[in-house]
């Protein structure tokens, strides 16, 4: 009889097993198509010129809290002081408004007036 009983439990602990898996699989297709459905916006970072900062702290900034190779801030650096304004990143929102936070607190420790804008796409 044990052996039986046994069996038994096995089978159930089977077939619990494979509803569980169903309704992961089903709760795996539902996160999906949230995530599909709710993606967050895309945002610009830009880069204002100013007679104030100097233009290795901008590199700095742009590199260490944008993540750009040292060739690439220079370039924004010096597209911004030439044109009043440079695309420095494409972020989503979340992530751009960190940044730019970041970067405006670094250079308000400093006593620069370095200033970087968001525009949502």
């Amino acid at each position: 009889m044990e052996i039986v009983e046994q069996f038994r439990l096995e089978a159930q602990n089977t077939q619990s097993a494979m509803v569980k898996a169903e309704a992961d699989w089903d709760l795996d297709t539902d996160l999906e198509q949230l995530t599909n459905d709710d993606q967050e916006d895309l945002a610009r970072v830009l880069i204002h010129n100013d007679d104030v900062t100097p233009m290795d702290f901008v590199v700095v900034i742009l590199q260490r809290i944008f993540q750009l190779s040292p060739l690439e801030a220079e370039h924004v650096m010096i597209t911004a002081h030439f044109n009043g304004l440079a695309l420095v990143a494409t972020l989503p929102l979340s992530e751009a408004k960190k940044r730019v936070g970041k970067a405006h607190f670094a250079a308000q420790l400093e006593g620069y007036p370095l200033m970087f804008s968001i525009e949502v796409l």
